[in-house]
């Protein structure tokens, strides 16, 4: 199956000066959990529900005037919407990240998602593996508990 198959295709997008409470609200009414920066048709970022709460909310800050272009993550991995689904997933389990946006030609034209590979595939096995590699820390927590 192609990640063509799956994706969403229905983007929400922000643009890096909207703030994040603008941002915080459409993921809201539309029930996801991301959206994608838009620097006129070109992809800058995405900003997710965790970007909101980790890097606006508990350093305080107030989200009705941070700006999503100082939160979002500008290091992105994306993938083809031709791609195997099987290939998308293990890009996003060894990148560790939940969401992958699709770029076609240079222009985004689709997210998926892990939970996507989980509800359309229905392949337990697929997304477990993926859900394992993206859930291992990177790295030691500070406070961590050694045993």
């Amino acid at each position: 199956m192609k990640v063509r198959e799956i994706m969403t295709t229905d983007l929400v997008t922000v643009t890096p000066s909207s703030t994040v409470t603008e941002a915080a609200r459409l993921m809201r009414d539309a029930n996801i959990g991301d959206v994608l920066a838009m620097d006129q048709d070109r992809l800058v970022g995405i900003l997710t529900d965790r970007d909101i709460t980790v890097r606006v909310v508990a350093d305080g800050k107030d989200p009705s005037t941070a700006r999503v272009g100082d939160h979002m993550t500008r290091e992105l991995f994306t993938g083809l919407p031709d791609w195997d689904v099987e290939d998308a997933a293990d890009v996003m389990g060894e990148e560790q990240i939940r969401r992958l946006p699709i770029v076609e030609n240079g222009k985004a034209v689709g997210i998926v998602s892990l939970g996507d590979i989980a509800v359309e595939l229905g392949e337990e096995e697929v997304a477990a593996e993926t859900l394992e590699e993206i859930s291992e820390p990177s790295m030691a927590r500070i406070g961590e508990v050694k045993r």
